[in-house]
């Protein structure tokens, strides 16, 4: 008997556990049927929203989660899943979304191109459904205003394909890999390497249609200048969801010029990188772009390793030109007429994406990039050159950690005339390159995942004498959780301030004061949002 009763004793936990494990499934189930059935009460007959619900049940329910992820490490089997993805085919998807996720308490995670470093438009660790915006992606181009209305789940380079269609003397200044999404790529500021001559992607925004946390579709005018401003750099999915920006055409010769010039120690690599620090945000025009990019490659000896670093370019004029400027400014690169590659403005954003130059253009439209990997990204600011030991120490740390790339984009010019508080992003005067930390591997596993994100940490930490100071600066759309995390809990607003004020100095306020106002419950948040001001 006594036996019997030591059993049912240690039972007895067991019981309880599966009882509430049971009851814990049973409710989250039922909460995710009573959001179903909500969205599907939402649902107007002329659009119905059955056919973008898709839950762990549909065959396609894998495939539709992991055809716009960007960074294997967040595509393993223990990648916690979304219950539910909303693939949007109309606005009143969105709102119904909104809706009903606020009235059941859910959290929504907002998806347009999957590019997110950190994975946090797609991944949770509490139980969330995926608003998935990759069916919005219309571009309509209108030359003669030199605007084009786009859907923020279209890709970059469908924006560029869609205004080549209709010009070939207008383009946009954005970002370089054509698989991005507009949504999150306006959201966080957006650059390219126009940038010095046109400033950042959100200087060139003069509308946006937003659906707010009441369901109601704004415009710039209904919505009103704040929030406005807040989306054009401020992450739009802290305010709202962006359904569409109207973006300002801007105007490109027809011809343009474009290099790539290689060069390691062994060919005076540090030298050159010197000049460079000195010419690239200040001496070179407007028009001229010179990408710095530094990786560790096999030296001439065997079994020895050397810096290279490269120069990547886009001239917004022909090679004479762009020869005499060299040749003036920066004649320590040596560059050839052979090195130049005279050719049209959309053309050269294939140049940029290490496309031939002369496939069809029609690649551009394709969402998915030509290879996936493992990544980590970080990101710095330099206010001042970096002294020839310093550089020198570099490069002994980076040969010592292998597989981190650094990538340095000059400043100057239109980004150091636009004021600090113009938008969100505020990196502008007195900035002379941003540093983006690159690391990709192609090694699966938590080991080797540890392994990479330290040395990318370590160069990180190696760079510390070189870079912005109190605070560290960081770019926003480089997003990076070690630099906080947002619990949205009792303490969001404290935790909010660590990459708050990295990403946004001074004006990480004025987002709190916007994001209080227009989402007063905090409905729109992840692990980086912008925080509500305490109560």
């Amino acid at each position: 008997m006594r036996l019997t009763i030591t059993k049912l004793s240690l039972l007895l936990p067991v019981l309880l556990f599966l009882s509430i494990s049971w009851r814990a499934r049973a409710t989250s189930v039922s909460v995710h049927e009573n959001l179903i059935q909500c969205l599907l009460s939402h649902s107007q007959p002329s659009h119905p929203i059955s056919p973008a619900i898709f839950t762990p049940q549909n065959s396609s329910f894998s495939s539709v989660l992991q055809a716009q992820i960007r960074n294997l490490r967040f595509n393993s089997t223990s990648t916690p899943k979304p219950f539910l993805i909303i693939t949007a085919l109309h606005e009143s998807h969105i709102q119904a979304a909104i809706i009903c996720a606020r009235k059941h308490g859910l959290q929504m995670k907002i998806r347009s191109g999957g590019h997110d470093y950190e994975g946090l438009s797609y991944v949770s660790h509490v139980p969330f459904f995926v608003l998935d915006m990759f069916n919005l992606h219309s571009v309509d181009v209108d030359v003669e205003t030199e605007t084009a209305w786009v859907q923020t789940g279209a890709t970059l380079g469908e924006v560029y394909y869609r205004i080549s269609e209709k010009s070939k003397t207008h383009g946009f200044p954005a970002g370089v890999c054509p698989t991005v999404g507009v949504g999150g790529h306006i959201g966080g500021g957006g650059y390219g390497n126009m940038m010095r001559k046109y400033g950042l992607t959100v200087d060139n925004i003069v509308d946006a249609k937003l659906v707010d946390v009441n369901g109601r579709l704004l415009d710039r005018k209904s919505m009103g200048e704040d929030l406005f401003w807040a989306i054009r750099g401020g992450g739009g999915a802290s305010f709202g969801v962006v359904l569409a920006y109207r973006i300002k055409l801007v105007r490109v010769p027809e011809t343009v010029t474009v290099f790539q010039v290689r060069k390691t120690l062994e060919q005076n690599a540090t030298e050159i990188v010197c000049r460079w620090q000195q010419v690239a945000s200040k001496q070179l025009p407007d028009d001229l772009f010179v990408r710095l990019i530094l990786d560790v490659v096999n030296g001439t000896k065997s079994g020895t390793k050397t810096v290279r670093a490269s120069f990547l370019s886009l001239f917004l004029g022909d090679s004479n030109r762009l020869l005499s400027i060299m040749n003036e400014s920066f004649p320590e690169l040596g560059l050839a007429q052979s090195d130049c590659i005279e050719t049209s403005w959309i053309r050269s954003v294939l140049f940029w994406t290490n496309f031939q130059i002369d496939d069809p253009l029609n690649i551009l439209l394709n969402r998915t990039p030509p290879t996936l990997t493992f990544l980590k990204r970080k990101s710095d600011y330099v206010k001042q050159p970096i002294p020839k030991n310093g550089l020198e120490f570099i490069w002994k740390r980076m040969i010592e950690l292998e597989t981190p790339q650094m990538i340095f984009n000059p400043y100057g010019g239109k980004m150091a005339e636009i004021p600090s508080t113009a938008t969100p992003f505020p990196h502008r005067a007195g900035n002379l390159w941003k540093i983006q930390y690159v690391t990709n591997w192609n090694e699966p596993g938590t080991d080797a995942a540890n392994r990479y994100l330290n040395l990318t940490r370590k160069l990180y930490g190696y760079m510390t004498p070189f870079v912005s100071k109190n605070p560290r600066q960081a770019f926003f759309n480089y997003r990076d959780i070690d630099l906080g995390i947002n619990h949205n809990g009792k303490a969001s607003f404290e935790e909010a301030k660590a990459y708050g004020i990295k990403y946004f100095l001074g004006n990480f306020n004025r987002l709190v004061k916007i994001k209080t106002k227009v989402d007063p419950g905090n409905f729109f948040r992840n692990e980086q949002s912008i925080p509500v001001l305490p109560h």
